[in-house]
Protein backbone atom coordinates (compact mmCIF):
# COMPACT_ATOMS: atom_id res chain seq x y z
CA UNK A 1 0.00 0.00 0.00
CA UNK A 2 1.44 3.56 -0.89
CA UNK A 3 0.81 6.17 1.49
CA UNK A 4 0.76 10.10 1.13
CA UNK A 5 3.85 11.23 3.74
CA UNK A 6 5.10 15.01 3.31
CA UNK A 7 3.80 15.49 -0.01
CA UNK A 8 5.47 12.02 -1.17
CA UNK A 9 4.55 8.76 -2.16
CA UNK A 10 6.07 5.77 0.30
CA UNK A 11 5.46 1.91 -0.49
CA UNK A 12 4.68 0.84 3.20
CA UNK A 13 4.52 -2.74 2.32
CA UNK A 14 7.64 -2.60 0.68
CA UNK A 15 9.64 -1.08 3.33
CA UNK A 16 8.71 -3.09 5.84
CA UNK A 17 8.60 -6.53 4.03
CA UNK A 18 12.58 -4.82 2.85
CA UNK A 19 13.26 -4.57 7.10
CA UNK A 20 11.76 -7.97 7.70
CA UNK A 21 9.42 -7.41 10.41
CA UNK A 22 7.61 -10.51 11.16
CA UNK A 23 4.87 -11.72 13.74
CA UNK A 24 6.08 -11.71 17.04
CA UNK A 25 8.52 -8.95 16.93
CA UNK A 26 9.11 -5.64 18.92
CA UNK A 27 9.36 -2.52 16.34
CA UNK A 28 9.30 1.22 17.15
CA UNK A 29 8.10 4.12 14.70
CA UNK A 30 10.54 6.94 15.87
CA UNK A 31 9.39 10.12 14.92
CA UNK A 32 5.75 8.40 13.89
CA UNK A 33 4.04 12.01 12.94
CA UNK A 34 0.48 12.70 13.26
CA UNK A 35 -1.17 9.63 11.48
CA UNK A 36 1.45 7.02 12.78
CA UNK A 37 0.98 4.91 9.36
CA UNK A 38 4.22 2.75 9.33
CA UNK A 39 3.46 1.99 13.72
CA UNK A 40 0.01 0.75 12.32
CA UNK A 41 1.28 -1.29 9.27
CA UNK A 42 3.60 -2.70 11.48
CA UNK A 43 1.07 -3.38 14.04
CA UNK A 44 -0.62 -5.38 11.28
CA UNK A 45 2.58 -7.31 10.91
CA UNK A 46 3.78 -8.32 14.26
CA UNK A 47 0.45 -9.28 15.11
CA UNK A 48 -1.38 -9.58 18.49
CA UNK A 49 1.85 -11.23 20.32
CA UNK A 50 4.29 -8.33 18.64
CA UNK A 51 5.06 -4.73 20.01
CA UNK A 52 4.90 -1.31 18.41
CA UNK A 53 6.29 1.79 19.61
CA UNK A 54 5.03 4.92 18.34
CA UNK A 55 7.17 7.41 19.15
CA UNK A 56 6.89 11.10 19.10
CA UNK A 57 8.20 14.89 20.34
CA UNK A 58 4.65 16.19 19.79
CA UNK A 59 2.02 15.19 22.11
CA UNK A 60 -1.14 16.21 19.83
CA UNK A 61 0.60 13.56 17.57
CA UNK A 62 0.64 11.21 20.11
CA UNK A 63 -2.94 12.20 21.26
CA UNK A 64 -4.41 11.57 17.83
CA UNK A 65 -3.09 7.82 17.95
CA UNK A 66 -4.21 7.19 21.42
CA UNK A 67 -7.44 7.79 20.32
CA UNK A 68 -7.00 5.67 17.29
CA UNK A 69 -5.69 2.63 18.99
CA UNK A 70 -8.77 2.54 21.27
CA UNK A 71 -11.12 3.57 18.24
CA UNK A 72 -9.89 0.17 16.86
CA UNK A 73 -9.02 -1.56 19.97
CA UNK A 74 -5.43 -2.01 19.51
CA UNK A 75 -3.70 -4.16 22.02
CA UNK A 76 -0.47 -4.09 20.93
CA UNK A 77 0.94 -0.43 19.96
CA UNK A 78 1.72 1.38 22.67
CA UNK A 79 2.50 5.57 22.04
CA UNK A 80 5.76 6.99 24.06
CA UNK A 81 6.74 10.54 23.87
CA UNK A 82 10.51 11.43 23.66
CA UNK A 83 12.86 13.85 22.23
CA UNK A 84 15.23 11.34 19.96
CA UNK A 85 17.46 13.63 20.09
CA UNK A 86 18.44 13.35 24.03
CA UNK A 87 20.44 9.74 24.80
CA UNK A 88 18.23 7.14 27.03
CA UNK A 89 15.20 9.92 26.51
CA UNK A 90 12.96 7.46 24.84
CA UNK A 91 11.05 5.06 27.37
CA UNK A 92 12.14 1.83 26.03
CA UNK A 93 14.40 -0.87 27.51
CA UNK A 94 17.93 -0.37 25.98
CA UNK A 95 19.09 -3.80 23.76
CA UNK A 96 15.13 -4.38 23.69
CA UNK A 97 13.69 -3.66 19.98
CA UNK A 98 14.19 -5.92 16.88
CA UNK A 99 13.47 -2.85 14.22
CA UNK A 100 13.65 1.10 14.76
CA UNK A 101 11.82 3.04 11.73
CA UNK A 102 13.82 6.34 10.98
CA UNK A 103 11.07 7.01 8.12
CA UNK A 104 11.39 10.90 7.10
CA UNK A 105 12.84 11.69 10.80
CA UNK A 106 16.65 12.81 10.38
CA UNK A 107 16.27 15.50 7.95
CA UNK A 108 14.22 17.00 10.33
CA UNK A 109 16.95 17.64 12.98
CA UNK A 110 20.90 18.83 13.37
CA UNK A 111 21.21 16.39 15.68
CA UNK A 112 21.39 13.31 13.59
CA UNK A 113 23.95 11.71 15.23
CA UNK A 114 22.26 11.90 18.60
CA UNK A 115 19.03 10.36 17.13
CA UNK A 116 20.89 7.31 15.42
CA UNK A 117 22.75 7.00 19.04
CA UNK A 118 19.40 7.11 20.84
CA UNK A 119 18.01 4.42 18.12
CA UNK A 120 21.03 2.05 18.80
CA UNK A 121 20.43 2.12 22.78
CA UNK A 122 17.35 0.76 22.28
CA UNK A 123 18.09 -1.88 19.30
CA UNK A 124 19.27 -5.83 19.89
CA UNK A 125 22.75 -7.07 19.14
CA UNK A 126 21.62 -8.28 15.40
CA UNK A 127 18.43 -5.80 15.00
CA UNK A 128 18.29 -3.09 11.99
CA UNK A 129 17.61 0.20 11.32
CA UNK A 130 15.88 0.90 8.47
CA UNK A 131 16.18 5.27 7.53
CA UNK A 132 14.15 6.37 4.73
CA UNK A 133 15.25 10.09 3.30
CA UNK A 134 14.71 11.89 0.86
CA UNK A 135 17.09 11.87 -1.99
CA UNK A 136 19.50 14.87 -2.13
CA UNK A 137 18.02 15.83 -6.04
CA UNK A 138 16.47 19.12 -6.96
CA UNK A 139 12.91 18.71 -7.09
CA UNK A 140 10.25 20.82 -6.37
CA UNK A 141 9.07 19.74 -3.62
CA UNK A 142 9.88 18.11 0.07
CA UNK A 143 12.86 20.15 2.20
CA UNK A 144 15.19 22.48 0.93
CA UNK A 145 18.72 20.54 0.17
CA UNK A 146 20.36 22.18 2.59
CA UNK A 147 18.34 20.25 5.56
CA UNK A 148 18.37 16.47 3.76
CA UNK A 149 20.36 14.23 5.39
CA UNK A 150 23.46 13.24 2.93
CA UNK A 151 23.74 9.35 2.42
CA UNK A 152 27.41 8.85 2.67
CA UNK A 153 27.72 10.90 5.77
CA UNK A 154 24.88 9.00 6.90
CA UNK A 155 26.73 5.92 6.64
CA UNK A 156 29.81 7.26 8.38
CA UNK A 157 28.12 8.15 11.39
CA UNK A 158 26.24 4.87 11.38
CA UNK A 159 29.67 3.03 11.30
CA UNK A 160 30.70 4.90 14.55
CA UNK A 161 27.82 4.11 16.66
CA UNK A 162 28.08 0.07 15.52
CA UNK A 163 26.10 0.04 12.58
CA UNK A 164 26.63 -2.07 9.64
CA UNK A 165 25.16 -1.29 6.63
CA UNK A 166 23.21 -4.40 5.46
CA UNK A 167 21.26 -3.64 2.44
CA UNK A 168 20.68 0.30 0.55
CA UNK A 169 17.61 0.06 -1.42
CA UNK A 170 15.07 2.09 -3.78
CA UNK A 171 12.40 3.70 -1.60
CA UNK A 172 10.61 5.69 -3.81
CA UNK A 173 11.31 8.35 -6.65
CA UNK A 174 11.96 10.65 -4.30
CA UNK A 175 13.93 8.70 -1.50
CA UNK A 176 16.44 6.40 -0.52
CA UNK A 177 16.77 3.43 1.93
CA UNK A 178 19.27 2.06 4.26
CA UNK A 179 19.00 -1.23 6.59
CA UNK A 180 21.41 -1.00 9.36
CA UNK A 181 22.12 -4.05 11.51
CA UNK A 182 23.52 -3.60 15.20
CA UNK A 183 26.44 -5.59 15.45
Amino acid sequence: MYIAKNNLLLDADLILSKAGLEEDMKVADLGCGNMGYFAFQSAKIVGNSGKVFAVDIMKTVLEIIDRRIKTNNLKNIKTVWSDLEKFKATKIENSSLDIALLINTLYQSQKRVEILRESVRILKKGGKIVVIEWKNAKIPFGPPISERVKMEILKINASKLGLKLEKEFFAGSYHYGLIFIKI
